[in-house]
C-alpha cells in the first residue's frame, strides 16, 4: 500500500556554493558514514563529481522527508538516512537510529530515483507499507 511520493530538484551550482562558503562541513553535517566516504573519493578525483554527488544525495534525502510526511524533524536527520547503491548500481535507502526505528514501526519500505544533468540533481522516493509476511503455518489442503 502507498504511504507517499516525494520528490526533489536541487541546483548543482547551490551544492557547490555551500561547499565554497562552508567547505566539508556542509557535506558532514548532509553526509552519513558511507556517503561521506564515497563523496570524498569522488571529490579527490574529480571536484564536479564530489559535487553532483552531494546534490543528488540532497535532493534524495528531501524527497525521503517528504515521502514520509515528516520533513527533516525528528526521528528524520539529514546523516541518519543514506543513499547507497547496490553491486548492480541501484540506488537503495539505508536508515539509521530512531529513523530506521520509526520506519519500521510502520513497516515502511523505500524506492528511490536520483539523476543529475548539467545544473540539476533530481531525486523520487516512493514510501510504501511493506506486506505482511505470509504465515509459513498457513493450511494448505
Amino acid at each position: 500500500m502507498l504511504y507517499g511520493i516525494g520528490t526533489d530538484v536541487c541546483a548543482i551550482s547551490r551544492m557547490a556554493a555551500a561547499v565554497q562558503r562552508h567547505g566539508e562541513r556542509f557535506a558532514q553535517r548532509v553526509l552519513g558514514p558511507s556517503e561521506l566516504a564515497e563523496y570524498r573519493r569522488r571529490l579527490a578525483k574529480v571536484e564536479r563529481r564530489g559535487i553532483h554527488y552531494l546534490a543528488t544525495r540532497f535532493a534524495a534525502k528531501e524527497a525521503f522527508s517528504k515521502s514520509i510526511g515528516l520533513g527533516i524533524h525528528d526521528p528524520m536527520r539529514w546523516r541518519d538516512c543514506e543513499v547507497l547503491k547496490l553491486p548492480s548500481g541501484q540506488p537503495v535507502i539505508v536508515l539509521h537510529h530512531a529513523l530506521k526505528a520509526w520506519c519500521e514501526a510502520r513497516a515502511l519500505r523505500f524506492m528511490v530515483s536520483v539523476s543529475d544533468e548539467a545544473d540539476t540533481a533530481l531525486a523520487m522516493v516512493v514510501a510504501e507499507v511493506a506486506p505482511p509476511a505470509a504465515s509459513s503455518l498457513a493450511h494448505t489442503p
